[in-house]
């Protein structure tokens, strides 16, 4: 979920719980010990290190830990909203400012067109996707018997084109030529990728 594993530092004796509820514990971990972050919850983090009596995975109170990262649970916290709302709209194929090349990638695939722009203000990025849809066409023809038959032959067709234009590898510009890809609704907003880990 993170770019890099998520390091903190034991401050105290902290007992390493089996769940977030933080009941019966399995062990502790002695003060200045570094764990890694693999979850969290409202009140404490899931951490893997080595505790007193062996490697452990388990959770610990938040206020028994210590960040490197400032604000560690508030950007913990935008960074997993982030990613509900990436998830959702590469689930249904949709794009939105704000999202990644890679996240745009994998919800609508290899572009049909790419070209970049490197300038004093950055580099600039440009992707294009043609969008097709499903017609159906119905030809009559003769089947084996001699009788009139109908059949539906569907024919992909393109009905749009998305451009989408990158700075510093965020959308920062959607643009529809030849009908309407995005279906009328607008283009959505992601808040920036949370950086700082």
């Amino acid at each position: 979920m993170t770019p890099k594993p998520i390091v903190l530092k034991v401050q105290l004796e902290a007992p390493v719980y089996p769940t977030s509820k933080l009941q019966g514990a399995l062990g502790s971990f002695a003060p200045g010990a570094l764990v890694t972050l693999l979850a969290m919850s409202d009140t404490a983090y899931r951490v893997r290190g080595r505790a007193r009596h062996g490697d452990v995975a388990g959770w610990v109170r938040m206020n028994e830990v210590i960040s490197a990262v400032p604000n560690l649970n508030t950007n913990l916290k935008k960074l997993y909203e982030r990613t509900q709302m990436v998830d959702e709209l590469i689930q249904h194929k949709q794009v939105a400012l704000g999202m990644t090349s890679q996240e745009v990638q994998a919800s609508l695939g290899k572009p049909s067109r790419k070209s970049s722009k490197i300038t004093a203000a950055g580099k600039e990025e440009r992707l294009e996707y043609a969008i097709y849809d499903q017609v159906p066409q119905t030809s009559t023809g003769v089947n084996a018997f001699g009788q009139i038959v109908q059949t539906v032959v569907y024919v992909r067709v393109e009905v749009g084109t998305l451009g989408l234009s990158f700075k510093d590898n965020v959308v920062s510009e959607i643009e529809e030529t030849k009908g309407n890809p995005l279906g009328g609704g607008g283009a959505r907003t992601v808040p920036p990728p949370v950086v700082g880990f």
